[in-house]
């Protein structure tokens, strides 16, 4: 490798997924995937051992910079657990860690916009041209993160045990998360999701919303209410900074079920694009640029 293309780290470390990408002069060197390590919501132990395990999948690497977008990282106990642990684990690396909304506008190639992701969690963060910031969202599935995969399952978990206190069946949606957690009957659900203690196992079952909404009126209505919540964030958004868009949409949840996409497409208007590049594109970004910085 020569003096003239330093190797680069970026990490994407997420609710249900994590992925790190070693870079040097544009080439990507190494890329390792591994479960969430979110810094927030995790046992710190946890965190730490998925975390030394993704660097470690990625063989003897020494970058001279690492930039880290962290799902948990607006906690600032989290994220100073995280930029010490990058530090013990990346001797000699210039470390810095921004929250994973931060990523994806870099990723897209952008200085400037409003990045609305949903994914395990949701969350809305926009950037002016003169560098001004806002995050709206991105509370935690305990708290919020209306419109994401977690929020969709305890919804559908929600609607599910009202129609069955009500006398009625669980209809096709019923079915379906009863299939997905194994269970015989509603008066087993509730145990059996009280026993998920991360978000991303939570985040697994929202596909049975997708996959009922065209037999089940109240699957349908659950992403049209997600939608709902996902555009609130963006007009949150909208309204700190005064800024209208582009908007750029990330996220496993939404690019990955276009009925969810279209529905907050229609709410948000034609400004709205993809995220074609993964986030930890934007982290390797980031840390590239962090180098003219110093």
């Amino acid at each position: 490798m020569s003096a003239g293309s330093p190797a680069v780290l970026g990490l994407d470390i997420g609710g249900s997924s994590s992925r790190a990408r070693l870079s040097a002069g544009g080439r990507i060197l190494a890329e390792a995937e591994g479960p969430g390590a979110n810094v927030a919501a995790l046992p710190p132990a946890v965190a730490e051992r998925r975390l030394t395990e993704l660097i470690a999948a990625l063989g003897q690497i020494h970058p001279v910079a690492c930039c880290a977008g962290a799902a948990g990282a607006e906690v600032p106990e989290a994220r100073a657990r995280l930029e010490q642990l990058l530090i013990h684990l990346l001797p000699g690396s210039r470390v810095s860690v921004v929250h994973d909304t931060r990523l994806v506008l870099a990723a897209a190639g952008r200085e400037s916009g409003i990045v609305l992701i949903a994914g395990t969690g949701s969350v809305a963060y926009g950037r002016d041209r003169r560098g001004r910031e806002a995050r709206v969202g991105g509370w935690g599935w305990l708290l919020g993160d209306d419109g994401s995969a977690a929020w969709l399952a305890r919804e559908a978990a929600r609607e599910v045990m009202r129609r069955v206190e009500s006398g009625g069946a669980g209809g096709a949606l019923g079915d379906a998360l009863l299939g997905a957690t194994r269970v015989r009957g509603a008066g087993e659900l509730t145990g059996r999701l009280h026993s998920y203690r991360e978000p991303g196992r939570w985040a697994a079952l929202a596909y049975v919303v997708f996959d009922t909404a065209g037999q089940d009126p109240g699957a349908a209505a659950l992403i049209e209410r997600g939608a709902d919540g996902l555009a609130d964030l963006v007009e949150r958004v909208r309204k700190v900074l005064s800024i209208k868009g582009p908007v750029v949409l990330a996220g496993g949840l939404i690019l990955n079920h276009k009925p969810l996409e279209s529905a907050v497409r229609r709410r948000l208007g034609r400004s709205t694009v993809r995220l074609e590049e993964p986030p930890v594109a934007g982290a390797v970004r980031l840390a590239g640029a962090s180098l003219s910085n110093r």
